[in-house]
């Protein structure tokens, strides 16, 4: 099983950063897409972006050129370093871990990112 812990969230000014982290423990090695969502209320949960093993990154349109995804594997961590932030960017942000194995995701808890204008 993995467990997922992420951190980083908070309130910022509209074109401030942030940089959320999330620590898989458990089964890591078992581990391949990592990625990270944003939900707001009322609307459903949509892939901000995600990594692969190899390196392969994929980000959504709305955030292209502003957000980076990275991972360290040696700690078992994901970073989402999140920059030019715009209040459309606001929402619960959630880590997601995918094992093709077995064919399971496992989320994080969700951290509030609010950006105010």
């Amino acid at each position: 099983q993995v467990q997922l812990v992420e951190s980083g969230g908070g309130l910022v000014q509209a074109g401030g950063s942030l940089r959320l982290s999330c620590a898989a423990s458990g089964r890591t090695a078992s581990i391949n897409v990592m990625g990270w969502y944003r939900q707001v209320p009322g609307k459903e949960r949509e892939l901000v972006a995600n990594i692969r093993p190899g390196g392969s990154i994929w980000y959504a349109d709305s955030v292209k050129g502003r957000f980076t995804i990275s991972r360290d594997n040696t700690k078992n961590t994901v970073y989402l370093q999140m920059n030019s932030l715009k209040p459309e960017d606001t929402g619960v942000y959630y880590c997601s871990a995918f094992e093709a194995r077995v064919r399971t995701t496992t989320w994080g808890q969700g951290t509030q990112v609010t950006v105010s204008s």
